[in-house]
């Protein structure tokens, strides 16, 4: 496993962006497959952005397609999430969350997550 800390969050207007940021401890972090997650009603996780170990495959929800860029530094222990044009109803916890291997569309095979970082745009 990987250990997950996100930061970058906090409170910003209609139309601003921010950064956030996943930072993982360990040797491994470049095995990893990861993705960001967020709750939304009627779901604890609601898949945002997902990239793969090279970061050479990306995938977005259509909520944040076009505005959401994933990312990653391998050699930086680091992968982003670049939010732009935020939304009110792109407020939550965002956690990252990480699998060693490939992609998978199943939350429960994620098996390091981060404590979350709150985002919360205003109107």
């Amino acid at each position: 496993h990987v250990q997950l800390v996100e930061s970058g969050g906090g409170l910003v207007q209609t139309g601003d962006s921010l950064r956030l940021s996943c930072a993982a401890s360990g040797r491994t972090f470049s095995r990893h497959a990861l993705r960001w997650f967020r709750p939304a009603p009627g779901m604890e996780r609601e898949f945002v952005a997902a990239t793969s170990c090279s970061s050479r495959n990306t995938y977005y929800a259509d909520s944040v397609k076009g505005r959401f860029t994933i990312s990653r530094d391998n050699a930086k222990n680091t992968a982003y999430l670049q939010m732009n044009n935020l939304q009110p109803g792109d407020t939550a916890v965002y956690y990252c969350a990480a699998r060693e291997g490939t992609s998978s569309e199943d939350v429960g095979r994620y098996n390091s997550w981060g404590q979350g970082t709150q985002v919360t745009v205003s109107s």
